[in-house]
């Protein structure tokens, strides 16, 4: 079965990243997990280029000690964030601790990983993809592809978590999206929806079997549902009828290039699910 002891939370002080303290306080309770809470200072905000080409795109050239004061005040910030992420632990009683380091954020949360049992980050703004590259994000994508952890993305709103959907299509990934669903759902006595998405009602019949043959080993309350229609638009569709208040998932199931062409039904389920969604990779 999951051991989930340790929670890691990479913040940023934002509303959002508070959210996902909250989801991190509502597991950590269930699963008398401690948290950790992470800020990670960009090492690129603080070193000189970056700054260089900002300071010169406004006509002002690096003055002595400019970047001393960046530094310190983005110290300033990652404490005062942590400050509050701390006194929230402490207020609902949590075990926490938390950390600060300067570094490249998704590899400082990558290495950090290696001491936790789930990740959860805040998704981010409508538009930051647009800053970020990619539908989800270039640091929540580094971390689900290289961490080897389970990896939570949260939504605006917090929401309490009574039941659960996987979408399952057979893939390594959402094979072990399947083992971690049915855990989850024994452990918590949340019921779990797997939702297949197929046309064919032919190939939808291993996959179903596949489901039901893992649930009745583990005695777990599942049901399968098959949906005709694309991927990404029914995964969605189903989220959005508010029968669930987690989604699980395998991450980036398909081949590369068709992510990189056609946008991956993992980044687009992330952009439009008003619910967590829990990533296996």
């Amino acid at each position: 079965m999951i051991a989930m002891r340790k929670i890691l939370i990479p913040t940023d002080g934002s509303a959002n990243s508070l959210t996902a303290l909250e989801y991190g306080i509502y597991i950590a309770r269930k699963a008398e997990a401690s948290l950790i809470g992470l800020y990670v200072i960009d090492v690129n905000l603080i070193q000189g280029p970056m700054l260089t080409d900002i300071s010169g795109s406004v006509g002002m050239p690096p003055y002595d000690g400019f970047f001393e004061a960046i530094e310190t005040s983005l110290n300033e910030k990652a404490d005062f964030s942590l400050k509050a992420f701390l006194e929230r632990c402490n207020k609902s009683h949590t075990n926490v601790e938390v950390k600060k380091t300067i570094g490249k954020i998704s590899q400082i949360i990558i290495e950090e990983a290696q001491s936790a049992d789930l990740i959860l980050m805040a998704k981010k703004g409508e538009h930051f993809h647009l800053k970020e590259g990619g539908l989800l994000g270039s640091v929540a994508e580094a971390v689900v592809r290289n961490s080897g952890k389970p990896v939570m993305i949260t939504p605006e709103n917090f929401l309490e978590i009574e039941s659960m959907g996987l979408a399952y299509d057979g893939s390594e990934p959402a094979k072990k999206a399947l083992k971690l669903s049915l855990e989850l759902s024994e452990q918590n006595a949340w019921p779990l929806t797997a939702v297949v998405i197929s046309s064919d009602t032919q190939k939808a019949v291993p996959l179903t079997n596949e489901i039901e043959n893992a649930a009745d080993a583990l005695d777990a309350d599942c049901a399968v549902i098959v949906l005709p229609g694309k991927e990404a638009e029914e995964i969605i569709k189903f989220i959005k009828e508010g029968a669930v208040e987690l989604m699980v998932m395998g991450a980036f199931g398909h081949n590369r290039l068709r992510a990189l062409l056609m946008g991956s039904t993992t980044s687009q389920v992330i952009k439009k699910s008003p619910i967590p969604v829990l990533l296996t990779r």
